[in-house]
């Protein structure tokens, strides 16, 4: 996903740039390494800790068409296809993941994201609609789905419902979550570019917003699911570390880029602690309390439970 300044907002709704803002939210959090913060994964058992560099697309697609109802394999195929842009193979990926679990609402709004970023249409394709609709039918707080549907009244020049439905997921979204900034510029823009007021209404929901949840180290960000882990064990030790270091070193500059996200250097500390690199797992902390000095505390206390100094 490119990058997009502000300027490239238009007046015919939020455009590509106005999409992509939540989006790089979620890549930041969701990659191999941290896998998919707007929603809880199914899989079962403890997290895993240390994050694992994803196999190549080729073996990702042997492994899910050896098995075609094994959900998780699909899924990681979509992810896969999805980070390197090619979004139709991404839509096709998930399709077939959901013929393995029929009830996963975030396989559907991964889905219609997929569809949506595939499409060139000016409107938000019918296909993309249903499948956040269906997700929604399955999950009403499926945070992915609620932001796209907004999108899409935006789209049809609803643009006053649009930041009322953002402004309602926003008031649902704990302080300090990964996609809150994003989805908070997202309002603010819409608002400029359309001349409606917005900044009562953000402190409005600013006071009835839940608080950060308290995290540790082993669960502030979801760990690789079993899958992953199966698929990277496929391919050689070293192959797999220098994937890893690539995912790290991607997280590295998108944090640069927009270093307001707490979670996200959470993510980096382990990351560097995981490859045995503590002097980057260092600056990584003293980087992440510079940039987001209110979460200084929370941030000293993640390092030190990884044993970070």
């Amino acid at each position: 996903m490119n990058d997009q300044s502000e300027e490239q907002e238009t007046t015919d709704g939020v455009s590509r740039a106005g999409l992509a803002v939540l989006l790089g939210a979620v890549l930041i959090a969701g990659g191999a390494i941290g896998y998919n913060v707007l929603s809880t994964s199914k899989a079962s058992g403890p997290e895993i800790a240390q994050p694992a560099g994803p196999p190549t697309i080729d073996s990702l697609k042997a492994a899910a068409e050896a098995d075609p109802l094994n959900s998780g394999a699909w899924q990681e195929l979509g992810f896969a296809y999805y980070e390197t842009e090619q979004y139709d193979e991404a839509a096709k990926a998930y399709r077939q993941a959901i013929e393995g679990d029929r009830d996963n609402a975030v396989l559907w709004s991964s889905m219609g994201e997929a569809r949506l970023l595939a499409s060139d249409a000016v409107q938000m394709p019918g296909d993309a609609v249903s499948a956040f609709e269906k997700a929604l039918e399955l999950d009403p707080t499926d945070a992915r789905a609620r932001y796209f549907m907004a999108v899409r009244k935006d789209l049809a020049d609803d643009h006053e419902g649009a930041i009322d439905d953002w402004l309602a997921l926003l008031k649902d979204t704990p302080a300090g979550a990964p996609w809150e900034g994003n989805l908070i510029q997202t309002i603010e823009q819409v608002g400029k570019v359309h001349n409606i007021s917005v900044e009562a209404k953000l402190a409005a929901v600013a006071k009835d917003r839940p608080k950060a949840t308290e995290i540790t180290a082993g669960n502030a960000i979801p760990g690789p699911s079993k899958e992953q882990i199966a698929a990277a064990s496929a391919i050689a030790p070293g192959e797999q570390r220098d994937m890893a270091v690539g995912m790290v070193e991607s997280l590295e500059g998108k944090l640069k880029a927009n270093p307001k996200n707490p979670d996200g250097w959470v993510m980096l500390m382990r990351s560097r602690m995981t490859l045995g690199e503590p002097d980057k797992a260092s600056k990584a902390l003293k980087d992440s309390v510079a940039a987001n000095p209110d979460q200084a505390d929370r941030l000293r206390k993640e390092a030190a439970a990884l044993g970070i100094s």
